[in-house]
């Protein structure tokens, strides 16, 4: 079962012509985000990342996270993903939002104006306070590191 909330949102003058973010379908927990580039666009170089600005700034209400993540169809088709996977956006945060795109492809990749570049996920956070103590419990795995539970 989900929960909705309401989030104040300002759409800037560089996305005014621009959809707000949105689910694609029922069942979709991103929403979609539009890169607000100039109608020239942004070229990615393969190997090479861009800052795409999308033109909205929100106002997350406090005990909340936004969870920039790539698009999957954008990755698997084009070789487009994020440099940091995902990008967090603190609750505190209300500036521009821009996703960091890199071209993990072997040709240019051209963003152009209103292309959905990233997914938005909203989601409580969890803080933590931490108990300091001389031993953990026994687990079965214990100190087993990666690749210490099989392939």
């Amino acid at each position: 079962m989900s929960r909705n909330i309401t989030v104040d949102i300002v759409q800037l003058p560089n996305a005014e012509d621009l959809p707000l973010p949105s689910y694609q379908t029922a069942g979709s927990v991103g929403m979609d985000l539009y890169a607000a580039v100039d109608h020239n666009g942004v070229w990615i170089k393969p190997g090479c990342w861009e800052g795409v600005p999308l033109g909205i700034s929100i106002a997350l209400p406090e005990g909340y996270e936004g969870q920039v993540r790539p698009r999957s169809g954008l990755a698997t088709r084009c070789g487009i993903s994020m440099l940091n996977n995902p990008g967090t956006i603190d609750w505190d945060y209300n500036g521009e939002l821009v996703v960091s795109l890199i071209n993990h492809s072997q040709q240019p990749y051209h963003i152009i104006r209103g292309d959905r570049v990233g997914q938005l996920v909203v989601a409580p956070v969890t803080r933590v306070t931490w108990v300091q103590v001389t031993s953990l419990p026994e687990t079965i795995r214990g100190w087993g590191g990666f690749g210490s539970t099989g392939r």
